[in-house]
């Protein structure tokens, strides 16, 4: 059997064998986004780590305030955007809370002992980042993002700070959950229709 013969469940496994290192998944899908399953483990990765630091506060301070894409999403707007302003808003979104957690990793690895659950949490965070923008560029939201229909119409990324890594964990999941699920989802909706 051929290299481009191979089982559409094989690409998935082997596409996400190497998606926790961040590196680019050569040869996958292009739309690998699409597949639910996919981002359903970055939302459940993004939630254990907003759960390991559920009463933590010695260790979960991040002694300054970081600033946050604002995760809340007016439902009646959003559904009128055209996908390009959807995707110029998760990209700003995505690098921005990829921008604070990577912010985040930094006070940690130089706070005088870090708590080592912690640490991997903000680790996969970090990977899970990477791999969520290379599968979107994959998907062509970037493209989408550079040129929308009236880019200058588009509205200033809200934003919110956070000063625990709790806080910053609540919206890295938010985010999955509510602007990037949405957008990909009429993404993956719209380039099937095409």
């Amino acid at each position: 059997m051929g290299v481009h013969e191979c089982p559409a469940w094989l690409w998935l496994l082997l596409s996400l064998l190497s998606l926790p290192l961040g590196l680019p998944v050569l040869g996958a899908p292009p739309r690998l986004i699409c597949d639910s399953r996919v981002l359903e483990r970055y939302l459940l990765e993004a939630k254990e780590a907003e759960n390991i630091t559920t009463g933590c506060a010695e260790h979960c301070s991040l002694n300054e305030n970081i600033t946050v894409p604002d995760t809340k999403v007016n439902f009646y707007a959003w559904k009128r955007m055209e996908v390009g302003q959807q995707a110029v808003e998760v990209w700003q979104g995505l690098a921005l809370l990829s921008e604070a957690v990577l912010r985040g990793q930094a006070l940690l690895v130089n706070s005088s002992q870090p708590w080592e659950p912690l640490q991997l949490h903000v680790d996969k965070a970090v990977s899970g980042l990477r791999s969520l923008t290379t599968l979107l560029r994959a998907l062509g939201a970037q493209k989408e993002a550079i040129s929308p229909p009236d880019a200058a119409s588009a509205a200033p990324l809200r934003t919110i700070t956070a000063d625990t890594f709790r806080k910053l964990f609540r919206v890295y999941s938010n985010f999955l959950r509510g602007k990037l699920k949405l957008y990909t989802g009429e993404a993956c909706r719209t380039g099937d229709r095409v």
